[in-house]
């Protein structure tokens, strides 16, 4: 019968939505073609997404991951935790030193290497030519979360990634009423292990959330534009403030460490622009980032990014609280650090409010 073959897989067709659903294939070809990817899968959030796409690479128990030290907190919980107890090895390594990376990924050779287009939250910026030839070196896999960049601003696997994802919560949906993730793939054949992934563990995205996304990438260019503008305008007033410290954002001379060594023509036009700007105050403690955060007016406090209104986040109590004090200093990560997700408000009014509550507050 049809269904059948639609099960065996001998004909195109739907019959249960674990399986494939229209809306959900709808999006999943449009991310593919932005990214110039052989094949996509979608999955109910980003962390799901980057799940499926490690067991992609056919990890298993004596397995070792070589992951960025500047990645997601709960990526690296993730990799410790869930993966750990599989018998799965992480180590990691400062990507913005080639020649540290190259060293550390012949003594560990990884199965997988992992990092991030544009940093959270110190925002540095990933050479990933650079990055994935070191990789190619040690016949390792090498996974890249866009989504602080969007394929907007770049699509790593036309720099050598292996595999792209998601969080579509953040840039892609764009409008914070979404939750959503995407892996996409440079070879095909990486894009089976997915779908089995998706079928067997779940983490499926539903039919709304996938017709949600697909609304937010019609907008994707215009947001990304207007938000990055802000968030250079933003910097560079903000670099100016005496209640700050320090202010990140890659186009700024005063975190040029955020940008490493980051000089091949393999650099991604990321690197040009960001819609996130992070702020250590001058006071640098947790305290005086509560005072300033409730002083807020226009801006929201916010556990996302990347939509069209601004929002704030204090990284070290809430995307990096699991991680240790210890730990969180060698990183960089202050307890006066802020993250600032940049809207498509005027950029008079985003200015305004964050300099009068840092004058109330600090």
């Amino acid at each position: 019968s049809e269904v059948d073959q639609v099960f065996a897989g001998e004909t195109p067709g739907y019959v249960y939505t674990r399986y494939g659903n229209p809306t959900i294939a709808a999006l999943e070809e449009a991310i593919r073609t932005l990214e110039a990817g052989a094949g996509a899968c979608a999955f109910a959030s980003g962390m799901a997404a980057l799940h499926a796409a490690l067991f992609a690479c056919d990890l298993g128990s004596g397995s070792k991951v070589l992951a960025s030290q500047d990645i997601y907190g709960a990526t690296t919980n993730l990799l410790y935790t869930v993966f750990g107890s599989f018998g799965i090895q992480t180590f990691t390594a400062d990507f913005s030193n080639i020649e540290e990376l190259r060293q550390k990924a012949r003594e560990v050779r990884p199965r997988v290497m992992i990092a991030e287009t544009i940093s959270n939250p110190l925002l540095k910026v990933c050479d990933i030519e650079a990055c994935a030839e070191v990789a190619r070196t040690v016949e390792a896999k090498f996974i890249i979360d866009n989504t602080f960049a969007s394929p907007y601003l770049c699509r790593p696997l036309t720099h050598g990634a292996d595999i792209v994802v998601h969080s579509a919560t953040k840039y892609l949906g764009g409008h914070g009423d979404a939750m959503g993730g995407l892996a996409i793939v440079r070879d095909q054949a990486d894009k089976a292990a997915l779908v089995s992934t998706v079928k067997l563990v779940g983490g499926v995205l539903s039919v709304w959330e996938a017709h949600e996304i697909m609304r937010g990438l019609k907008t994707l260019g215009l947001r990304m534009e207007r938000q990055c503008s802000n968030a250079q305008h933003l910097a560079e007033r903000l670099s100016r403030h005496p209640r700050i410290r320090r202010v990140y954002h890659p186009m700024l001379a005063s975190s040029a460490d955020t940008r490493g060594q980051h000089t091949s023509e393999g650099m991604p036009c990321a690197l040009q622009a960001c819609g996130l700007v992070s702020i250590e105050l001058g006071e640098n403690t947790r305290e005086a980032v509560f005072r300033f955060m409730d002083a807020l007016r226009l801006c929201v406090r916010s556990t996302s990014l990347g939509d069209v209104f601004t929002s704030v986040l204090h990284p070290a109590t809430s995307s990096h609280r699991d991680i240790t004090p210890k730990r969180r200093h060698q990183l960089g990560i202050a307890d006066g650090l802020v993250r600032i997700s940049v809207g498509i408000e005027s950029i008079t009014d985003i200015i305004a409010d964050i300099e009068q509550a840092l004058e109330v507050s600090t």
